[in-house]
């Protein structure tokens, strides 16, 4: 949830009465024992500085290892030097996971205020109870004890602070105490002893005590990044196969482009997202673009031009962090507030056909090893778009009449019997059949044969979706027979269509561009048309009742009473 802007202020104002002045209180109530010790001073705070550029990644959360570390430092140089180390570690720690960006600054002082109450409760606690920190430490029991009590003070307090944050500044509704919580706990637990040994180690050998204890942590901390960093590639890897899955299962081009979007945007930290395909002029077309949610239209992408445009034309990845990297070669589609930019080409038999481009608002939003992944997810959309665009071509030309374009006998009974099912539970309130045969076409075709006839044909399947329009939906019946199914359409309304129908077959001339007559090769045709109306629930209970009712229509009420009318069932 976004911080309101009066509680930044508040926080840049709480650590400006709060942090200087409490050091400065610290500084003259509890001064540093340094005693000479510069060099040593110096290694503790490069290994703090270390230490707080390797935090530890667990379950997506960042493990700030540097509390062993500070106890070391306080123990030896006492609660002034700790604090300015832990001030320090926090400013080196948050530029190191570049989390810092406009309008989220405020994040610094928030954790320097919490690093500062932490220090300064658990070393006030540590003094009051009789402990000093310094070279000689007394081995008793009191002062083990007043370690341990400094330690849980420490953990404590951090806790405390941290869900304070998160309830009342971040306004976070999950819960606190989950296996995040344990797994910190546990790690800081058993990091705290280490910084006692350190502690024990330089007081007896010096600064040597820093190399001792502080490679082996380092490295180890380096093991620990390098095996969660391979837990995190295996994740991306297992969500890019099983999206790959789920786009080769998807069947129709616009699920698959809409799925790769969605995954992509919950992958990576994406505010814009669009895909580019090639398209027959040469050119990258925007298939869809998200920004911010919203569904955006781009003007056409000529080869290397813009970022898009130079993925395509040079056929690799393009990613830049920042937006001084990407701006000159930008021609203006991208929104003005994006920084990090990836850019990839979209491969099908070593041709691009496409390319998708990632924006995100955070400077170096995505990282190297995510390009490996993006890539893979690219080629599985490549295979899936292309076989979901067989599948929509064969499905098309299954379902439409080769000739007239318009649907075909199968998919028109099916829709029939889709749209009985809606009427028989209340979806629709009626359903009407418009069937229309051309009058003598057998004639038209023994005049100008049967190239003429299909012209005929097509031009009147033309008329027909025109004139219809969104209100049903036109198919080819067979030979010369055209079918209309309107839903919702009351019999009158059923009835005035078919008339207007009627008048515009008999009224407008039909043109032959390829007749017989080779001396007259462009033939003016005017044909009619006897049409049937029949309207369900009230002409028929089911569907083959319905097209047998119209059809009845047509050569009892219309064909055999003249030809070129209009004539509605009637049980009568």
């Amino acid at each position: 949830m976004e911080v309101k802007p009066s509680i930044k202020k508040a926080i840049f104002l709480i650590w400006f009465l709060l942090v200087p002045a409490g050091t400065w209180f610290t500084y003259k109530t509890y001064p540093p024992d340094i005693d000479g010790q510069w060099l040593g001073l110096l290694g503790f705070l490069l290994l703090t500085c270390v230490v707080a550029t390797m935090p530890i990644v667990i379950n997506n959360m960042f493990i700030f290892l540097i509390q062993w570390v500070a106890l070391a430092t306080f123990l030896r140089f006492g609660l002034f030097v700790e604090i300015i180390f832990a001030q320090i570690a926090v400013v080196v720690l948050l530029l190191k996971l570049r989390i810092l960006r406009k309008g989220e600054l405020y994040r610094m002082p928030v954790n320097l205020n919490m690093f500062f109450l932490v220090s300064l409760t658990s070393g006030i606690v540590y003094y009051m109870l009789g402990g000093k920190p310094g070279p000689n430490f007394a081995f008793d029991t009191k002062s083990l004890w007043l370690t341990l009590l400094y330690a849980v003070v420490s953990y404590t307090m951090n806790q405390i602070i941290v869900s304070f944050n998160l309830y009342f500044i971040y306004k976070s509704k999950e819960s606190y105490f989950g296996k995040d919580f344990i797994v910190e706990s546990i790690t800081t637990f058993i990091t705290f002893p280490i910084g006692f040994v350190l502690y024990i180690l330089y007081n007896s050998v010096g600064s040597l005590a820093l190399l001792f204890v502080g490679i082996p942590f380092v490295s180890l901390s380096m093991i620990f990044r390098l095996y969660y960093s391979s837990e995190k590639i295996n994740g991306y890897l297992q969500k890019a196969a099983e999206i790959g899955h789920q786009m080769a299962e998807r069947l129709k081009v616009d699920d698959v482009v809409e799925l790769l979007i969605q995954k992509v945007s919950e992958m990576l930290p994406v505010d814009y997202a669009y895909i580019f395909e090639v398209d027959k002029n040469d050119e990258l077309r925007l298939v869809r673009g998200i920004e911010e949610g919203i569904l955006n239209d781009l003007p056409p992408v000529k080869k290397n031009q813009g970022i898009s445009g130079m993925v395509w034309g040079k056929q690799k990845t393009f990613l830049y962090t920042a937006r001084k990297e990407w701006a000159q070669h930008s021609n203006g589609h991208i929104p003005d507030d994006a920084e990090s930019i990836l850019g990839v080409p979209i491969v099908r038999s070593k041709k691009v056909i496409g390319v998708l481009l990632l924006a995100s608002k955070r400077k170096r939003a995505f990282e190297k090893f995510q390009l490996m992944i993006i890539d893979i997810l690219c080629s599985h959309f490549a295979v899936a778009i292309e076989n979901a665009k067989h599948y929509e071509l064969t499905k098309r030309q299954s379902e439409h009449c080769s000739l007239t374009k318009l649907y075909n006998y199968r998919y028109f009974e099916n829709l029939l019997t889709e749209e009985f099912e809606r009427l028989t539970r209340f979806e629709r309130r009626t359903l009407s059949l418009i069937i229309l045969d051309i009058d003598h076409f057998k004639a038209v075709n023994d005049t100008y044969g049967h190239q003429g006839g299909n012209e005929i044909l097509f031009e009147l399947a033309s008329r027909l979706t025109k004139l219809v329009g969104g209100h049903g939906t036109v198919a080819r019946y067979g030979g010369e027979e055209f079918v209309v199914l309107l839903p919702d359409t009351q019999k009158e309304e059923a009835f005035q269509m078919a008339e207007q129908i009627r008048q515009m077959i008999s009224n407008w001339p039909f043109t032959i561009r390829h007749s017989l007559d080779l001396e007259k090769p462009l033939q003016i045709v005017m044909i009619t048309a006897s049409i049937g109306v029949a309207t369900a629930p009230e002409d028929a209970e089911d569907s083959l009742a319905l097209i047998r009712h119209a059809d009845r229509a047509l050569y009892v009420g219309a064909k055999r009473a003249g030809r070129n009318r209009v004539a509605e069932y009637s049980s009568c």
